[in-house]
């Protein structure tokens, strides 16, 4: 079961250039929202198993954020040249510079022996949630062909971002309080 749970981790990281080349050189938009999809459901089940049978690692924990990472940077990058889309490059540089920072602050505090000040939370699950199911957004808008939908793709993509500032707040005061 232990590495069948480390594949679902591993698995978000070599599928995102996948993704990536699917959407950018392909126009593979179906094929990418399936890859897309796979790969969110996976980010769901390593946590999940790796809970449920008491295999949680400290390599894990470290890899499975990185993991979400690289598949939103891919993204990001993907449908910002797609698009042609300024607002997802500013929106998503946005919430990658967040991920830069709170992986300085995880780093800072791990060298203090404070690690558990910036401990995923269930409000930063929620926002990689949200930010999924905005790329989803705009991958099933991208393969019908729907203006309406990537439209409002953007909405929740405003929306995701509204949150990984939040928690991005959240993780800064907890570790600079005295």
């Amino acid at each position: 079961m232990n590495y069948f749970i480390q594949f679902l981790t591993y698995f978000r990281i070599f599928i995102a250039p996948v993704i990536f080349i699917l959407i950018t050189l392909f126009d593979s938009y179906g094929w990418a929202l399936f890859l897309f999809f796979l790969a969110s459901i996976s980010d769901y089940y390593d946590g999940f198993l790796a809970r449920k049978y008491n295999l949680e690692s400290s390599l894990g924990s470290v890899l499975d954020p990185i993991a979400d990472k690289i598949l939103v940077t891919f993204l990001i990058i993907a449908l910002s040249i797609e698009l042609t889309s300024l607002y997802v490059g500013l929106i998503g540089g946005g919430i990658l510079a967040r991920d830069f920072w709170v992986n300085a602050l995880r780093d800072f505090n791990a060298r203090n022996g404070r690690a558990d000040v910036t401990k995923v939370t269930p409000i930063a699950k929620l926002k990689t949630t949200i930010q999924f199911f905005a790329f989803s957004s705009y991958l099933l808008g991208l393969f019908l062909g729907n203006s309406l939908l990537l439209f409002l793709s953007s909405f929740i993509l405003f929306l995701s971002f509204l949150i990984t500032l939040q928690t991005g707040l959240i993780y800064t005061i907890a570790t600079f309080k005295k």
